[in-house]
């Protein structure tokens, strides 16, 4: 049987609207229990008109969000397709929502079917050019999948759980397993109990045991979403507008979530000081919150003024217990659906739980690389992580490459479940091209194995290089919409080079190398290879000795010429003009010879072992040009001039 996730995965699930709700069998009555978030007790009515002939179209619609809202996706899809059906002109965001439901059931064509008409509904939704400019979201997601192993726990209840936090070594998450009593009142929403704070006191191999966190933290409402300094001495934590034994309602008599802040007052941790925070309002939520690896930075989910869609994700400096100014995640983050949950590595990665995002089912995972102020690309985690359930509040440990994470899946022992995994291998978190290649022999396409291959950059410096294996193959890990070329070398063989950009988009790309077998050398020892590459006099600026922009032209042609001949040593030669003294000359000379060198090694990837070189200074003049003699600039520039003689 599906099973139903509870309220918490969005931000406005935790609301409270404290009104009863009776039922009744007229469609009237069914939108009374459901304006006041009565889902389970307003379906009831709704389904007592739908079977009475009642299709109209806000019926279709309440009936489907009130399985949408917990998440039952089979049911709603069927009820959002008859509503699809019942009228040419739906509102935009429920066929988005019939696409999610679609995709949730795995009904991936149908999904996209959907989102193409969501597309040509509202193009300018930022989840229809998602998906448009997306369409190989599946390809992506299986690239990340199958970098995690789920690890099952034992200290589920058969309600919900979930939200889990790192403290003390331990684990603080949420739970509502906690049975109905004449203090602890029911939501209306699911009419499930409400949510406390428990502690796992043990993580025993056999067997583990749950109590609850801190009488001064849990209150009768909901607490949920903790977040702890490494001292363990400051938490924050979510709870609905319930402050001081104060409830208080937005306009329309909702009650809604707020962030509070506790300070440890004991070393049993019972006993916590708790303030709320001074961005809450009675008119919005603010939930979920999770700390920066320094501390400094408190993140957020908020419907708040200025909200993007359904949630938005936020952040605020914290500086000396004060907090500073409320900033959106902005456009890479957030979308027009919900952005929930977040969580912040200590490799300063953001992970959160999105349905406006391509996935796979309801929320996914996602994850998004943090550099100061810069949010980089946002990456599916991929399965085991998601599915076609909702999937949310993920936290892992950067260090041991341990963590938890919550989930409706099939399988689960309740509403929603915590799993545990361990990550074998590194995900995806910004933009990558795998470059899968070979080196093969040109005249049989024999492999060519213990060719050295570089990798360049689109300024031909040498960023990477490998030793292709005994079938020839070798692989690079690349940046996406960048310009590449890689090189292939071995002795006796020419060298094989391909140009090319990546695309701008996760995936991998094929490339051979085909070499061909060289014996010959190209010219006779003693040689200057300038003439026979046609490379202009390379020119030092007077008394300077640093490679000149025209100078790595030239350059390069001799880098081409020794990957091409791999046996070849060359012997760098570099002459002055007569001006200034002799020694200073020979010195400068030499600077400019060694500075060749190392163009050639650092930029072309050239092994020192091939080159030799010094400075000749004034005694190779080319003209007349020697001390005293008076000389045109064009003339004296003649002598100033490097020589590349093959030696080996």
């Amino acid at each position: 049987m599906k099973k139903i996730i509870t309220i918490y995965i969005s931000l406005f699930f935790l609301s409270i609207n404290v009104l009863s709700a009776q039922e009744k069998k007229a469609v009237k009555e069914g939108n009374k229990e459901f304006e006041n978030l009565a889902y389970i007790e307003a379906r009831q009515s709704y389904l007592r008109a739908s079977n009475k002939g009642n299709k109209s179209v806000e019926l279709l619609k309440n009936l489907g969000d009130s399985y949408y809202f917990n998440a039952d996706y089979t049911n709603a899809a069927k009820w959002y397709g008859e509503l699809m059906q019942s009228s040419d002109s739906i509102p935009s965001e429920y066929i988005y929502r019939f696409a999610l439901s679609l995709k949730s059931d795995k009904r991936y064509l149908a999904s996209d079917n959907a989102m193409e008409k969501f597309y040509q509904t509202k193009g300018e939704d930022y989840r229809a050019n998602l998906f448009v400019n997306e369409r190989n979201y599946l390809e992506e997601i299986e690239m990340q999948s199958g970098r995690f192993e789920l690890i099952n726990v034992d200290f589920n209840s058969e309600l919900s759980d979930f939200a889990p936090a790192f403290y003390q070594g331990s684990l603080i998450y949420s739970s509502n397993r906690e049975q109905r009593s004449a203090t602890k009142r029911v939501h209306d929403w699911n009419e499930q109990p409400f949510l406390d704070l428990y502690k796992l006191n043990s993580t025993g191999v056999l067997k583990t045991s749950s109590s609850k966190f801190s009488s001064t933290v849990n209150s009768i409402y909901h607490e949920s979403t903790a977040a702890f300094s490494k001292d363990g001495l400051t938490m924050y934590f979510t709870r609905n507008n319930y402050t001081d034994k104060d409830y208080k309602e937005d306009e329309d008599g909702t009650n809604r979530l707020k962030l509070y802040r506790g300070t440890r007052i004991d070393t049993g941790n019972t006993n916590w000081d708790v303030e709320e925070l001074p961005f809450n309002s009675d008119e919005y939520s603010v939930a979920h919150p999770a700390l920066s690896p320094d501390e400094k930075t408190l993140y957020f989910a908020s419907d708040m003024p200025g909200t993007k869609g359904l949630s938005d994700l936020y952040k605020v400096a914290i500086k000396d217990s004060v907090f500073g100014e409320i900033k959106n995640l902005g456009d890479k983050i957030n979308t027009e659906g919900r952005e929930t949950f977040p969580f912040i590595s200590e490799d300063n990665k953001i992970y959160f739980a999105s349905d406006g995002h391509v996935g796979l089912g309801g929320l996914d995972v996602f994850v998004s690389e943090l550099n100061d102020d810069k949010i980089g690309d946002v990456f599916n985690l991929g399965r085991p992580i998601n599915g076609p359930d909702d999937d949310f509040t993920f936290i892992i440990n950067s260090d041991t490459a341990l963590g938890y994470f919550a989930s409706n899946r099939e399988g689960g022992k309740g509403f929603d479940d915590i799993y545990s995994f361990k990550m074998y291998k590194p995900i995806i978190s910004r933009c990558e091209q795998a470059i899968n290649g070979v080196v093969l022999n040109k005249e049989n396409d024999q492999p060519i194995g213990n060719a050295t291959v570089y990798l360049l950059d689109e300024n031909n410096k040498v960023i990477n290089e490998k030793t292709s294996r005994t079938d020839g193959s070798f692989d690079f890990t690349l940046d996406c919409s960048k310009g590449y070329s890689i090189r292939s070398t071995k002795e006796t063989y020419s060298t094989a080079e391909k140009v090319f950009n990546t695309p701008n988009r996760t995936g991998s790309i094929e490339r051979t190398l085909f070499m061909k077998k060289q014996d010959e050398l190209p010219a006779p020892l003693g040689t200057d290879i300038a003439p026979l590459l046609g490379i202009n006099i390379i020119y030092f600026d007077l008394d300077k000795s640093f490679i000149t922009k025209d100078a790595e032209v030239e350059l390069r042609k001799v880098i081409d010429f020794m990957y091409v001949y791999p046996n070849v040593n060359i012997d760098v030669r570099s002459h002055t003009d007569s001006r200034n003294t002799d020694q200073y000359n020979i010195d400068l000379s030499d600077r400019r010879a060694k500075s060749t060198i190392e163009y050639l090694v650092t930029v072309g990837g050239i092994s020192r072992a091939r080159l030799t070189g010094q400075g000749y200074g004034e005694t190779q003049l080319r003209n007349k040009c020697s001390d005293g003699v008076k000389c045109s600039e064009s003339e004296h520039q003649l002598n100033r001039r490097s020589e590349f003689i093959i030696v080996k």
